[in-house]
């Protein structure tokens, strides 16, 4: 298991590199049938909702301290089933490991991941400066890039899943319910992964 996370980790810096790291990217899989069409996400980006939590259904609590109150929405049907060995802790120790390698590069970090809720089940993503993840379609492209990444790990390679399991399927093997992803400023999008 750790592993795994050290190498996820490892492609994760690497292209996250001011230099550029990886210089090219595999789009993400096409939606499920619950997801909307890549032609509709062109055409216009979601309007934001005031739901609640995507993956809960209750008050979403990290709205308007950890990103802004205004959250897009949209759901995965996760190919991958979470694995049991996969608990709070590993998903705590992912995100720390990942922010570590993250934050010991000679330039300032590009995002920050963490895992909250009861059980570390919600995945919060928050760009630290820049535009880097500020519309529906530069977090799309970023998420299609961690796709890439994740598809480069012995864990995918291994059970043969490089080229059909995506970043989202990798968040639900570890056992998240949900990935919010924000630019820290104006813009928020919430995938709940099924």
């Amino acid at each position: 298991m750790r592993y795994a996370m050290v190498a996820i980790l490892a492609l994760l810096a690497a292209a996250l590199a001011p230099s550029g790291g990886v210089a090219q990217t595999q789009p993400a899989d096409p939606p499920k049938a619950q997801e909307p069409a890549p032609e509709a996400a062109q055409a216009k980006e979601p309007a934001p909702t005031k739901e609640p939590d995507g993956a809960t259904g209750k008050k979403d609590n990290h709205a308007g301290y950890y990103y802004p109150n205004k959250v897009t929405r949209e759901e995965y049907v996760a190919r991958a089933k979470p694995l049991p060995l996969y608990d709070r802790r590993s998903r705590i120790e992912f995100t720390n490991q990942l922010n570590l390698q993250i934050v010991g590069k000679p330039y300032p970090p590009p995002f920050v991941l963490f895992a909250k809720g009861e059980n570390a089940e919600k995945a919060i993503l928050v760009a630290t400066h820049g535009d880097f993840v500020g519309t529906l379609y530069r977090m799309r492209a970023f998420l299609a890039l961690m796709t890439s990444l994740a598809r480069q790990t012995e864990l995918f390679k291994e059970f043969k899943v490089d080229d059909l399991f995506t970043f989202f399927d990798q968040l639900r093997l570890l056992g998240f319910t949900q990935l919010t992803v924000s630019d820290g400023k104006d813009f928020a999008h919430q995938v709940a992964l099924k």
